[in-house]
C-alpha cells in the first residue's frame, strides 16, 4: 500500500520534520526581535 500524502505532497514524517525546523526558526527570529526591541528601548524609550 502506498504511503498517504497530504495536499502539500509531504508524508507525515516529512511534515513533522518541516514543522520542527519552522518552529525552531520562528522561535529564533522572535528571540532576536525581542532582544533588538529591548536594546532600542534602553537606548530611546518610545513610551515614557
Amino acid at each position: 500500500m502506498a504511503e498517504r500524502k497530504s495536499i502539500s505532497g509531504m508524508s507525515d514524517d516529512e511534515a513533522q520534520e518541516f514543522h520542527a525546523y519552522y518552529m525552531q526558526g520562528m522561535v529564533g527570529f522572535t528571540a532576536v526581535a525581542v532582544i533588538a526591541h529591548a536594546l532600542v528601548w534602553a537606548w530611546r524609550p518610545w513610551i515614557t
